[in-house]
């Protein structure tokens, strides 16, 4: 009996793709993320939602090791991706970042062509044994970013001639084409008019199918839209995560009431 509550317990253990706890955050003095425990789930999207200023980007940046470029940043606690501490002195950032791809809030792509801009990364990790390889992972990263239809006459046209809404897709597929598992969003969608957020929800949508997504968002509408579950950060702490409706229906804390009821943020 003892040896199957272990199993399950052990299995349960496993079943989160992203285990946060105790994770402090500070900025020299300041004390960004106080005390963060959280699990996220594999193959869903989970929403950080809260006021400009509340951390959530913070934190996000923690989950990839982006922070380790700021010099005053300092990391505590321990953040585990299917069981492994990526703060472990063993693990290569740059690996750990082709396995935890990350898309910004403006689109960035890179001043090359279309086609350079999905093969970059797997020409720096060695994931294309050929030409044929590349054209492949190129056509699928596209084809899975919903852009292949527009761009696949133009692939070496520079992306940084396409319109905002098609940068911020190119750069979801060049996170792709290195078969990442964990996807990172902050505010994807802030750049974007309105059409060109639904093509980027519905992407997020597909997308879930086969990767673990997280994305940062200034906007309710879209946390309610897009994730499976929210997390409501308020001064730097966790206050709150569970599945979206319930948050957005029936918090349990009166904070994430008041900002979701618009009495503040």
């Amino acid at each position: 009996m003892n040896q199957m509550l272990n199993t399950e317990r052990a299995n349960n253990m496993t079943d989160s793709k992203i285990s946060a706890n105790k994770v402090q955050v500070y900025y020299g003095d300041t004390h960004a993320i106080k005390d963060v425990d959280i699990e996220i789930q594999p193959r869903s999207v989970t929403a950080f939602i809260g006021p400009s200023g509340c951390g959530k980007s913070t934190f996000l940046r923690t989950l990839n090791r982006m922070n380790d470029t700021i010099d005053i940043c300092r990391v505590e606690g321990s953040i585990k991706i299917d069981g492994e501490d990526i703060y472990d002195p063993k693990v290569d950032p740059v690996q750990l970042r082709a396995k935890v791809g990350m898309v910004f809030q403006k689109p960035n792509p890179f001043p090359k062509s279309i086609y350079d801009n999905i093969a970059y990364g797997p020409r720096i990790h060695g994931l294309a044994r050929s030409k044929s390889d590349l054209d492949d992972i190129v056509a699928s990263s596209l084809q899975k970013a919903g852009l292949w239809e527009e761009v696949k006459n133009r692939l070496d046209e520079p992306g940084t001639g396409m319109s905002g809404g098609q940068q911020q897709r190119l750069c979801i597929a060049r996170a792709i084409a290195v078969s990442p598992e964990v996807i990172l969003m902050d505010e994807p969608c802030s750049a974007l008019d309105p059409i060109a957020t639904a093509k980027v929800e519905e992407l997020i949508d597909e997308l879930r199918e086969n990767y673990t997504i997280v994305i940062v968002t200034h906007s309710m509408q879209q946390a309610a839209r897009v994730s499976q579950r929210t997390a409501f950060f308020h001064l730097g702490i966790l206050v709150e995560e569970g599945p979206t409706e319930d948050i957005f229906t029936n918090p349990k804390d009166k904070r994430t009431q008041d900002y979701i009821t618009g009495r503040f943020g």
